[in-house]
């Protein structure tokens, strides 16, 4: 009898004890987080200390340098390889003929096929407008011409709309030379709307060619 006692008498211990470890929870006191549905997707990207703080819809993806090309794409064709524009400019970078051939480029019908190329050329062409503008970019950049806030990323979108000869007049006159392309698109829009990215790691090649 004695041991059956104390056995039973463990066991209302434990339950007692077990009981102490439970609070009751006051519902007023719980903070609920809502999630509010949207028709965009979006993409978390990590910064350098690790924690995701950088959200960005699709097709962008934040200031990073794919970023950059993915905006300018989508400005210039919404991402489409296979573009040919009302006046003839090519693939997902509208690029004119002229231009192809003075970075190497002969055979349109292959650009035209061949995304990985297109890829190349893009890089290859700011490598080149960066070496032509670097005199331009060390000057300006930080300063405000025309409102808009002069850096490296906006000056190099700027020269794949118009050229570096564009981004030159503009500001050498202090934005009173607003060079427009063929639909009436400026190269202070490209200044403004490309700004911030980053394009540190484009190499400025003098003539840079495709290999």
């Amino acid at each position: 009898m004695i041991k059956k006692g104390i056995f039973y008498t463990s066991i209302l211990l434990m339950v007692a004890f077990i009981s102490l470890g439970f609070k009751t929870i006051n519902s007023k006191n719980i903070t609920f987080v809502s999630l509010v549905r949207s028709n965009l997707l979006s993409y978390d990207f990590p910064v350098e200390n690790g924690v995701v703080n950088i959200i960005s819809t699709i097709p962008y993806k934040g200031k990073y340098f794919i970023g950059y090309k993915e905006a300018i794409a989508h400005k210039e064709s919404l991402g489409k390889y296979k573009k040919i524009n009302s006046i003839g400019y090519l693939g997902k970078y509208q690029f004119g003929t002229q231009t192809l051939k003075s970075i190497g480029i002969e055979n349109s019908d292959k650009f035209l096929d061949d995304p990985a190329l297109q890829e190349q050329a893009f890089v290859v062409l700011l490598s080149k407008n960066k070496y032509e503008l670097k005199d331009y970019i060390d000057y300006f950049e930080g300063k405000v011409v025309d409102g808009v806030t002069i850096t490296e990323s906006g000056i190099l979108a700027a020269a794949h709309l118009g050229g570096s000869g564009s981004v030159k007049r503009f500001l050498n006159t202090n934005g009173l030379r607003k060079c427009r392309d063929g639909y009436g698109t400026s190269v202070r829009a490209y200044l403004q709307d490309f700004g911030g990215y980053e394009t540190r790691g484009i190499k400025a090649i003098k003539n840079a060619k495709i290999d």
